[in-house]
């Protein structure tokens, strides 16, 4: 089961478990029916968001970048660190 898609198309669902076949659990405790369409569509929208993270991962901490800009240059810095990073994960259109 895909959690966290689960989770974004269905909010109100609070308790997921594998043994759970199609449903989860909602805050006082009823069956919330899981559609796998919605969880479908809603990992499409999760898989767009995914470069936000590996960008994350791949920028160097925010003292480093203000040593290099401080050093560089804010467009030195935008050319260096920035461009290379947001080519190798486009935002996605």
């Amino acid at each position: 089961m895909d959690h966290p898609a689960v989770r974004k198309a269905y909010p109100s669902i609070v308790t997921l478990d594998d043994s759970f076949v199609d449903y989860g659990l909602d805050s006082d405790e009823n069956k919330v029916m899981i559609e796998q369409s919605k969880v479908d569509e809603a990992r499409v929208e999760l898989d767009k968001e995914n470069y936000k993270y590996e960008r994350l991962d791949e920028y160097p901490d925010w003292g480093t970048q203000l040593d290099y800009i401080y050093h560089n240059g804010l467009d030195k810095w935008k050319t260096d660190i920035v461009d290379p990073i947001k080519a190798k994960y486009p935002k996605p259109s």
